[in-house]
């Protein structure tokens, strides 16, 4: 049994932990309880070897040749298991051809294992592994913070003379300047309205750039004014001294936080949160094994179960009445809005303190499932964000759902006018960082701040001060180590401690070279400037066109067929996402115009095939193809001269 224990170690508690002990935020996000993650710890180290010991217990029932041969199955699975994830990592192969070989791998050493007994001697030593990697989780790793946080002290800012006008703060997340931006580097008002509303209105640091790719690293630099020095989780045990702290004295405290953890206790409660508990840990742990053993390449990452909550969801009331405005889906948004901005927009009202409001929202950023009129799509998982056809695909996604984002912003300016806050508050709204969708270099990491630094490092970065009416663009070398001391120049507090930022009101920097972090203390230096906006792609022609009936000409199958079945646009879900596959015979780059009730919405590429096949993927934006009740859905191969040929769908 102690050299079952060890395999098991080895193949699912050291992986698991590795990766989770270097997500904090992971933890952060789904409000985990020191309790919760100790007995998610515990089922980790100890879960998956009950099964094991139950065969073993059976083996003692079926006499020593059979459990002698129960035994050496076992230690063959699990060095099988263990040779797809050293195969993985090591080696070109994936798929049926490393699962061949981890299993020719596993007989090997299970024979060798049965062969020389100071193989089993070594495994016996190694069965403490699952005590040593527990312990390096609880102690060493970066998720420690959760688990043994130490104090939620921190300075308090010095209240100087002047006022103290009310906060409101916006956090996006995931979001580059040159998404809002069009050719004139100004914002696109026909596709972002109320972003264009707010920059008429405010100071637009239209050269402001993040700090770091990742959250838990970029935004304790923004709350705290100083770049980031070490790979710590984003908790107020180890940044005691941040924004929060240092208003916390005079202000009033409403902080809505996401992934990190910043505000004391002794400061705010978060009454809406996402997804909570031990089930939730467990539920999407198992997620990440099932990532971590697979014998294909799969992103690894807790982040992708960062989802907000809406607030039909949380079962929440919605934050103000129906707007006069017969474009705007209100009933969608009241369904589908973050519960967190339902209840960050009904804490919008004047106190006889100062009150700073604080909303980090995990918008425009992925997974993208909204429309910009807020209705909600499903899409399956396993979409890929980056190659030949994916990429476009997901920049249209992204757009689609900051479409959606520029509503909430509306909401939120709708708001801050209807309570007489607008006047007097100083308003901030920016973003974290952005994401690439430049081909071959798709997301945030260090590729891609090498390759498209102006998509990742860029963001936008409004303030209005108190009283402000008309909107100017500065474009000073602004970094966001320079958000807290501005909040507290504006705002007449003295931060107690030193910090790397400088306000906006002191004079430049005198050189425009940026910094950017993807590890902590190692930092990337870039020239600086205003970015310009990527080349949109010109639409295709064929987009809005009614179709007649065409010749049939090949089949599809569709993932999402059944969903036109019965469309309810009044609920907020749309299958606005159409994707399936053609046969193997259709070439690479084909085209289909993917039309609803007679209307083109989309047309794609046939993407080169991958282990799902030959596939396609559509975005419907518009959602007023969709009517209630059924709905006909339409493919068509374009052909080289433009014909169309319809194909039918199973």
């Amino acid at each position: 049994m102690l050299e079952v224990a060890a395999l098991v170690g080895l193949v699912v508690t050291q992986p698991l932990l590795d990766v989770l002990g270097r997500s904090p935020d992971f933890f952060l996000f789904h409000r985990a309880s020191r309790a919760d993650v100790l007995l998610l710890v515990a089922l980790i180290a100890i879960a998956p070897t009950v099964p094991f010991a139950l065969l073993g217990a059976v083996g003692l029932v079926a006499g020593r040749p059979a459990r002698a041969a129960l035994h050496t199955l076992v230690v063959g699975l699990l060095l099988a298991a263990l040779a797809v994830q050293v195969g993985r990592h090591v080696t070109p192969l994936r798929g049926v051809p490393l699962l061949v070989v981890a299993v020719a791998a596993g007989a090997g050493a299970a024979a060798a294992h049965r062969r020389w007994r100071a193989i089993a001697r070594v495994l016996r030593v190694a069965a403490v592994g699952p005590l040593v990697f527990v312990g390096l989780f609880v102690f060493a790793s970066p998720a420690s913070a959760v688990v043994l946080p130490r104090g939620d002290g921190g300075a308090a800012g010095v209240a100087g003379a002047g006022a103290h006008p009310p906060v409101v703060m916006i956090v996006l997340d995931e979001l580059p300047l040159v998404s809002l931006l069009g050719p004139d580097k100004r914002i696109d008002a026909a596709r972002y309205p109320h972003f264009a509303e707010l920059a008429a209105g405010s100071t637009w640091y239209r050269n402001a750039t993040g700090v770091s790719g990742w959250t838990p690293y970029a935004l304790p630099a923004m709350l705290r004014g100083r770049y980031p020095a070490e790979p710590i989780a984003p908790h107020y045990s180890r940044y005691p001294d941040n924004l929060f702290t240092a208003l916390g004295g005079l202000y009033d405290i409403k902080a809505e936080e996401s992934i990190t953890r910043l505000c004391p206790p002794s400061r705010c409660e978060q009454p809406a949160s996402p997804e909570q508990g031990l089930g939730v840990l467990v539920r999407e742990s198992g997620k990440l094994l099932r990532q971590v053993t697979a014998p294909v390449d799969s992103r690894i990452d807790p982040e992708e179960s960062y989802r907000e909550q809406t607030r039909a969801e949380a079962g929440l009331d919605a934050a103000e009445p129906v707007p006069n405005d017969p474009k705007f889906r209100w009933d969608t948004l009241d369904d589908n809005q973050p519960a967190r901005f339902t209840t960050f927009l009904a804490g919008l009202r004047p106190a006889d303190r100062p009150t700073l409001h604080f909303l980090h929202l995990l918008m425009p950023h992925s997974p993208w499932v909204y429309l910009p009129s807020g209705a909600h799509y499903a899409a399956p998982e396993d979409l890929p964000s980056d190659g030949t056809g994916w990429v476009d695909l997901a920049r249209a996604r992204h757009l689609a759902q900051l479409g959606y984002t520029d509503r909430l912003i509306g909401e939120t300016l709708r708001t801050l006018r209807a309570t007489g806050l607008y006047d007097k508050a100083l308003v901030v709204v920016t973003a974290d960082h952005g994401v690439s969708f430049r081909k071959d270099w798709q997301g945030r990491g260090l590729d891609a701040i090498n390759h498209a630094p102006d998509q990742v490092a860029w963001v936008p970065m409004f303030l209005k001060q108190p009283g402000q009416r008309t909107g100017r663009i500065d474009d000073q070398n602004w970094q966001h180590v320079d958000l807290l001391p501005t909040i507290a120049d504006e705002t007449h507090m003295r931060i107690p401690w030193q910090m790397e930022g400088r306000p906006a009101s002191q004079a430049p920097r005198e050189t425009s070279d940026k910094r950017f972090y993807d590890t902590p203390g190692q930092p990337l230096t870039f020239p600086g400037g205003v970015p310009s906006p990527a080349a949109a792609p010109a639409p295709d022609p064929l987009v809005g066109t009614r179709v007649g009936e065409k010749p049939p000409g090949g089949t599809a199958t569709v993932g999402n067929l059944a969903a036109f079945r019965d469309v309810d646009p009044a609920r907020g879900e749309l299958p606005a996402l159409v994707w399936g596959t053609v046969p193997a015979s259709v070439p690479d780059g084909t085209r289909l115009a993917v039309a609803v009730n007679g209307t083109v919405g989309a047309v794609v590429p046939v993407v080169p095939p991958d282990h799902a096949g030959r596939r396609f993927a559509a975005l419907l934006p518009d959602d007023r193809l969709f009517a209630a009740g059924a709905n006909r859905l339409d493919l068509y191969r374009v052909g080289a001269d433009g014909a169309l040929s319809r194909l039918t769908l199973s």
